[in-house]
């Protein structure tokens, strides 16, 4: 899969360890950055992220920072996205079967890299469920409000 990941500065090094860690499992994976922990906006690199997820570019996205809330709703701004925060690997599985999420988000200080791994594994063998969830997934991207 073609995976990109994109953090804060609070996140770098657990999106370091992430990134190794979905090569290792044969990702493909495009590192939007930041390179170091120097002070950065979470919005920026969330939008960067939502960027390449909606256009294709990446089939799926994981987004960090500290808290793992700020990146979330940055992603969850581009009508393509559906970033669900998650912090244990069942969230991350019920988010890809019944909301079809494209992209995962955690808070570095929050979560330890096992249980980060754990959740990414959860979040990409999970598949999407359709059936009752096709309809309510739809309106996510399309509101009628």
């Amino acid at each position: 899969m073609r995976i990109a990941i994109a953090s804060d500065h609070a996140a770098v090094d657990l999106k370091a360890e992430l990134r190794e860690y979905l090569i290792e499992l044969g990702h493909e994976v495009a590192d939007l950055g930041p390179e170091t922990a120097d002070r950065v906006d979470y919005p920026d690199y969330g939008y960067k992220l939502a960027s390449v997820v909606a256009d294709g570019t990446a089939q799926f996205g994981v987004a960090l920072c500290g808290s793992g809330i700020g990146i979330s709703i940055a992603v969850n701004r581009d009508p393509a996205c559906r970033c669900a925060l998650v912090s244990e690997p069942l969230s991350a599985a019920l988010a890809r079967e019944h909301n079809d999420a494209n992209v995962i988000a955690m808070g570095a200080r929050l979560i330890g890299v096992d249980m980060a791994k754990a959740c990414l594994d959860a979040f990409l063998s999970a598949e999407f469920g359709g059936g009752r969830h096709a309809g309510r997934v739809e309106k996510l991207s399309n509101p009628s409000f």
